[in-house]
């Protein structure tokens, strides 16, 4: 019937009389008759391979690529030629679930490797096995809390975390039963004061903060582990994963949970996606951790082999016991990410993260210098600020799309928040403050 479908006209039809059904038909019966296609599907005839090569050449020309100066968690990095090509390798690229160790060994490894590296990025004892994205491994951080927390079901997180992890971590918390509370802030910065109010009225399973924040400010978390853990809570905090290269890790501010978004780690900005969230913690905690965990051992020949360890195939099926439901994580992704890092090393990933910062700097001076901007906050950034324009915001932006600039990310009626990568140049970040300056 379906040349491209192994079954018979026999097996549909033994199929169909175990379920109780006439025909095909039947099975969709109760799709209403308005919502079904009838007729032909509107394709256009066959072509051969070179006529549609060409088809999408021409599509390809209809696109104008920008100089990217937008960020706000996706961020234009320079990914090595070398890194999509490995990627590719057959011990490396599979769908297949790493279940059965003994056909699974170069999948095992990288993310024995990964979770090595991520670890040691964020100076937290263990990673696991990637998660989604940095939203939702924020949100995940915030169910370990409250699961590890006795009767507290209460998860203060910053106002200034960004707005799109805490609308995903509204979902998570209004339908596991979460209060989720916003700690208030002050000059772009989290309000210390409402922090220590808020936590003494008891109750918290978490706190959860971003470094650098939402306006791309660099806050002070000094004292911060110390007043959460006095009331028996988690500290959290979530950082785009390259700019702890060069800034001060979680576990060097105390942090029990380490998240992010790791597509700052050479993965292409993809029209949003697919990224990749990590999740690390300290070795108290790993057992409340969701996703998977590599561990390294020897086989019966001396040979270093790598297992899944510490959580059984029945933790990722039964959902109602399981730690999350994120288990089938974007493994490709973590690839990605792992062969970036160790084509990088660590100079490599500082000298990425140091540029950022270097030609940040330098366009928000000259942005500035041209009178027609001041900057939102006074506090430190690294490679991503705030400014506020004195024009019209709107006419802006669209004038410099017209040149061939993304000028950055509109955060309000006149505030334009602007992020620089390494591959910005200086003739392009003066070719924006040329046009910014008419």
């Amino acid at each position: 019937m379906y040349k491209y479908f192994p079954h018979t006209p026999d097996d549909i039809a033994t199929m169909l009389q175990r379920v109780g059904a006439s025909s095909l038909d039947d099975l969709f019966a109760e799709i209403p008759e308005s919502v079904r296609l009838r007729g032909d599907y509107d394709l256009p005839p066959a072509e051969s391979e070179l006529e549609i090569r060409r088809t999408f050449e021409r599509l390809c020309s209809l696109n104008h690529p920008l100089t990217v100066f937008a960020g706000a968690g996706v961020y234009d990095h320079y990914t090595p030629a070398v890194v999509p090509s490995l990627v590719q390798r057959s011990e490396f690229l599979t769908s297949y679930t790493p279940y059965q160790a003994e056909i699974s060994q170069g999948t095992l490894h990288y993310i024995f490797e990964y979770q090595s590296m991520m670890a040691e990025l964020t100076g937290m004892a263990v990673s696991n096995a990637s998660m989604y994205d940095g939203s939702t491994a924020t949100a995940e951080a915030a169910l370990m809390a409250v699961a590890s927390a006795k009767k507290a079901n209460r998860v203060l997180v910053s106002s200034t975390v960004d707005e799109r992890v805490l609308q995903v971590m509204r979902t998570y918390a209004h339908y596991h039963g979460i209060d989720l509370c916003l700690i208030a802030s002050h000059d772009g910065m989290t309000d210390r004061d409402d922090l220590e109010h808020r936590l003494s009225e008891g109750g918290v399973a978490g706190v959860v903060v971003q470094q650098p924040n939402r306006f791309g400010l660099l806050e002070d978390f000094t004292g911060y582990a110390d007043l959460v853990h006095a009331q028996k809570a988690l500290f959290i905090v979530n950082s785009v994963a390259l700019d702890l290269a060069v800034l001060r890790t979680p576990g060097e501010w105390g942090a029990d949970i380490a998240v992010g978004d790791g597509q700052s780690l050479g993965i292409p900005m993809s029209f949003g996606g697919p990224y990749v969230g990590y999740l690390c913690c300290t070795e108290r905690l790993m057992r409340k951790m969701p996703g998977r965990i590599v561990g390294m051992t020897r086989d019966s020949r001396g040979q270093r082999v790598f297992v899944l360890t510490l959580q059984a195939r029945e933790q990722h099926i039964r959902r109602q016991k399981a730690t999350s439901n994120i288990c089938s994580n974007q493994s490709l992704m973590a690839l990605w990410a792992t062969i970036y890092m160790a084509v990088m090393g660590k100079e490599g990933l500082r000298e990425a993260a140091s540029r950022s910062c270097d030609n940040a700097h330098y366009l928000a001076s000259q942005l500035v210098g041209t009178g027609r901007f001041r900057m939102t906050y006074d506090g430190e950034f690294l490679n991503e600020f705030c400014v506020d324009y004195d024009g019209d915001l709107d006419q802006l932006l669209s004038h410099l799309a017209s040149r061939g600039i993304l000028g950055g990310v509109k955060m309000g009626e006149h505030t334009l928040m602007v992020a620089v990568t390494e591959k910005r140049t200086k003739e392009e970040m003066d070719l924006m403050i040329r046009e910014t300056a008419l």
